[in-house]
């Protein structure tokens, strides 16, 4: 007699094998915070369009574009068996690296920093695809190996610290700080040392109080002391604290967020949550956060479920470093963490952050599917 927990799955005759379907409660959140990063960068962009002479739909239609373009690919991506990307990892980091060494030389640059590529029409950041890159990766070489100093995983080291160095040149140091934060988790994950991991972070830090360049330390003074420059680097953050104090508890209500009329520069990328916290208040705070909680449950839970190794690490990577970016956009708008150039994942406009945080939800659909031996002579 055959198992009813199968029949919702699809067979594979061919391999042998029952896939289960995907977790249809990551996907309703993942489309949830899309919908509403859509809603949002139309009420924060229209004013900042109409100043610029375009429709006031010109943020929301080149998002959904990407959306669209996000969707396919995850689509695709959910469809591809998630062990097959063990193999690519180190040819993918590669490919990251040429593009990255390419912004170095051919980059665009905006508000003082090289981030872009931009051909004809398009422009896109590396960068974004680094989080992927460095995930696929460490998942590959801790699930053969959990010593870091095995000689055999320098093939997997190199790549990462080259991406590093070049993504810190930028400068990026918010998606530095990514990058070790998904590291680090996907380490642990694996089953590492406690101790390797406290003593790595004590030492980072060390390092990185000094390589970490002038203008950085000037935005943390600002960060302790805003009101020392308020028309200058403590502008933002001022802004941005007005926009929380303005929303109160219930909001302002849609559309009718004042902060984005000119006075909060960036208010449909950066700190789109500040915006969305005027219009929407604390509670519309509370529903982001625990929008982006439900995605960090969801997430570990086909973390843990995964009976493969690479799978298992794959996935607690692509969330953890989704949720960082998360929290690091939040802390910003809310003046908890220095500013940073973070968007926030699934909402802020943003092209490229939306299209490879949607491949790396396919591969998190990919992951949630069960796949059962299918024994043929059974009944």
């Amino acid at each position: 007699m055959s198992n009813p927990n199968y029949n919702t799955g699809n067979q594979n005759v061919h391999t042998g094998v029952i896939l289960s379907s995907y977790d249809s409660t990551l996907i309703f959140i993942v489309m949830f915070l899309i919908i509403i990063g859509l809603l949002a960068i139309f009420s924060a962009g229209a004013p900042k369009c109409i100043i610029q002479g375009v429709s006031s739909l010109y943020f929301v239609i080149r998002q959904f574009i990407w959306f669209v373009l996000g969707l396919i690919a995850m689509l695709i991506i959910s469809h591809i068996n998630y062990k097959s990307l063990d193999k690519l990892s180190i040819s993918f980091s590669w490919i990251i690296i040429f593009l990255l060494i390419c912004v170095h030389f051919f980059g665009t640059t905006v508000n003082g920093a090289t981030r872009w590529l931009t051909i004809g029409p398009i422009q896109f950041q590396p960068s974004e695809a680094s989080k992927l890159a460095v995930i696929m990766l460490l998942s590959s070489a801790f699930s053969r190996d959990i010593n870091i100093f095995n000689s055999k995983m320098y093939k997997y080291y190199i790549p990462i610290i080259i991406m590093t160095a070049l993504i810190f040149k930028q400068p990026n140091l918010s998606m530095v700080m990514i990058l070790l934060a998904s590291s680090v988790t996907i380490y642990f994950a694996a089953g590492g040392s406690i101790k390797l991991i406290l003593g790595g972070i004590m030492t980072g830090l060390f390092g990185l109080s000094f390589v970490i360049q002038s203008f950085q330390k000037q935005r943390i003074k600002i960060w302790l002391d805003p009101e020392s420059d308020p028309f200058g680097a403590g502008y933002n953050i001022i802004q941005s604290m007005l926009a929380f104090v303005a929303g109160g508890i219930f909001g302002e209500g849609y559309g009718n967020s004042r902060q984005k009329l000119g006075w909060l520069p960036e208010g449909h990328t950066d700190f789109i949550y500040a915006v969305f916290a005027e219009e929407f208040g604390f509670i519309g705070c509370v529903l982001i956060i625990g929008l982006f909680l439900a995605f960090l449950q969801r997430g570990l839970l086909i973390s843990s479920k995964c009976e493969d190794l690479f799978g298992k690490l794959l996935a607690a990577g692509i969330t953890i470093s989704i949720c960082i970016q998360a929290y690091i956009n939040i802390a910003v708008s809310s003046s908890m963490f220095p500013a940073t150039g973070v968007p926030l994942p699934f909402i802020s406009y943003g092209g490229t952050s939306l299209f490879i945080t949607m491949c790396m939800v396919g591969i998190l659909l990919n992951i949630s599917k069960k796949r059962i031996r299918r024994f043929p002579n059974v009944q």
